[in-house]
C-alpha cells in the first residue's frame, strides 16, 4: 500500500497530480487546505494538500478460498508507520466481552487517522512494544473474535468478514497492541470502499443520468433531491424526465418537484423521443431521466431500458445509476444488481438507511459488483436527507462504533 501527500491550488488539481503519478485507482484519504509560508503568506491563495492511497495490485483480494490467498509482501512494511503511530497515541485497555472498546476506541480513531495523515512524514527508528503492552494470545483471540462477530451483526457477509480478518491476521505480529489491529482494519476497508463517485458536470453540453433500479426504493425522491441541489445551490440548468409510463403517480409526483423547482419537465415513451428531448435541451447542465421501476425478472422491460439508456451513446456525456434499498435482503440484493448489470455498467445510490440498523449490505454490494459507491438517503425531505456517501463513518459503524 502507497499512502502519499500531494498539493495543488485546488482539491481537483492535487487529486490530477496524485492520479498522474499513481493512476486512477487513488482512494482520497485526507484534504485540508494549507497557508502559504512566507512574509506574504496571508496574501496568497490557500493551497489544497491531498493526501491519497493507492492499493497495489497485489494487495487486492479476489472472492476466493482461504487456501487460495497469499500474503502481500509489501503490505505490511508500508502500512506499519501509520497504524502504529495511530496505535501509540491511543488509549490502551484490555479486550471486553462486549463492544465498549472498540466503541470508545472507533470514536477517536478517525480524528486521530486525520491527524497522522497531515503530520511531517518522520524517520522513525523501529519500536518495540512494551512489556506492559503485550497482549497474551488467548486475549487478542477473543479481540479478534469480537471484531468479527460485529461486522456479522452488521449483515456483512460472512465471505467479506473473513476476507477482513485473514488480512488482519496475516499482518499480526507477537505483541501487538489492539489498536494496531483495529486501526488496520479500519484503514484497509475504507480503501476496499473507495472514493465516492458524485454526479459531476461534463462543462460541453448537456449530462444525461439515467436512475434505475426495482419499485418502492425511492428513485423519484432521490432524483427531486439531486435536482435541487444542482438547481438551487449550484445555480445550474436542470430537466427532468421520466420514462415510467406505468405509474401515474411516479410522474406526477416528478412534474411536482419539477414544478416546484421551476424546471421543465418531460414524459418520454421512446428511445427517439429522448433523443428529441437531448436537442431541446442542449444547452441544459444536466438532464435527469427517472425509468421505470419494475420486476428485475421482466426482460421486456429490461430491454426498453437498454435502448432508452443506448440511445444517447455517442451524444453526450452520460450515467448510470442502480437506486438500492438498504432494507433489501442480501440473497435479493445479489439477483438485482446481476440483472441490471446486463443493462448498463452503474454507479450505486442506498436508500432508507433510516429504516435499518446494519449497513453490511453497503460492503457486500460493492465488494460483489466492483461498482462506486455514490450517494445515501437516510429520510423523505427534499433536498436535505442526502448525502455523499462516506466510507469513514460507514466503516465506524460496520466496526461497532456508533452513529
Amino acid at each position: 500500500m502507497i499512502i502519499k501527500k500531494f498539493q495543488g491550488k485546488t482539491e481537483n488539481e492535487a487529486v490530477e497530480s496524485a492520479k498522474k503519478e499513481l493512476g486512477n485507482n487513488v482512494v482520497i484519504m485526507n484534504v485540508r487546505n494549507m497557508k502559504r509560508k512566507g512574509l506574504f503568506g496571508f496574501l496568497k491563495k490557500q493551497m489544497v494538500e491531498v493526501t491519497v492511497a493507492l492499493e497495489e495490485e497485489s494487495e487486492r483480494y479476489p472472492v476466493v478460498r482461504k487456501e487460495e490467498r497469499r500474503e502481500p509482501a509489501a503490505e505490511q512494511k508500508q502500512t506499519q508507520p501509520l497504524v502504529e503511530a495511530i496505535a501509540k497515541e491511543m488509549p490502551k485497555e484490555p479486550a471486553g466481552k462486549d463492544n465498549s472498546a472498540i466503541e470508545e476506541k472507533l470514536d477517536s480513531l478517525h480524528v486521530l487517522l486525520e491527524q497522522q495523515l497531515q503530520k511531517p512524514e518522520e524517520p522513525k527508528e523501529k519500536e518495540q512494544p512494551a512489556p506492559e503492552e503485550e497482549k497474551k494470545p488467548d486475549e487478542m483471540e477473543r479481540f479478534v473474535k469480537l471484531l468479527y462477530n460485529t461486522m456479522l451483526d452488521n449483515e456483512v457477509n460472512e465471505v467479506y468478514a473473513n476476507q477482513v480478518i485473514d488480512e488482519m491476521e496475516k499482518s499480526n505480529k507477537p505483541g501487538m497492541p489492539f489498536d494496531y489491529a483495529l486501526a488496520n482494519v479500519y484503514q484497509k476497508m475504507i480503501l476496499k470502499f473507495g472514493k465516492p463517485s458524485e454526479i459531476t458536470l461534463s462543462g460541453n453540453g448537456p449530462k444525461v443520468v439515467f436512475f434505475v433500479g426495482p419499485t418502492g426504493v425511492g428513485k423519484t425522491t432521490t432524483i427531486a433531491k439531486i435536482a435541487s441541489k444542482f438547481r438551487v445551490e449550484a445555480g445550474k440548468k436542470v430537466a427532468l424526465l421520466t420514462a415510467d409510463t406505468y405509474r401515474i403517480a411516479a410522474a406526477e409526483q416528478l412534474r411536482t418537484y419539477a414544478n416546484i423547482l421551476e424546471v421543465p419537465f418531460r414524459v418520454i415513451y421512446s428511445a427517439e423521443e429522448v433523443s428529441q428531448a437531448l436537442k431541446d435541451f442542449h444547452d441544459f447542465d444536466l438532464i435527469m431521466v427517472d425509468t421505470a421501476g419494475h420486476s428485475h425478472h421482466n426482460e421486456t422491460q429490461k430491454e426498453t431500458m437498454k435502448e432508452f439508456i443506448r440511445s444517447v451513446d455517442e451524444k453526450v456525456d452520460k450515467e448510470v445509476y442502480l437506486v438500492l434499498s438498504a432494507t433489501t435482503k442480501y440473497k435479493d440484493l445479489l439477483s438485482i444488481v446481476d440483472a441490471y448489470k446486463v443493462v448498463a455498467d452503474y454507479k450505486l445510490i442506498f436508500t432508507k438507511l433510516d429504516e435499518t440498523t446494519t449497513l453490511g449490505n453497503l460492503l457486500n454490494v460493492k465488494l460483489y459488483t466492483g461498482a462506486d459507491l455514490s450517494y445515501v438517503t437516510y429520510g423523505q425531505n427534499v433536498p436535505d436527507d442526502i448525502e455523499r456517501f462516506n466510507p469513514q463513518k460507514t466503516v465506524k459503524q460496520l466496526l461497532g462504533g456508533k452513529k
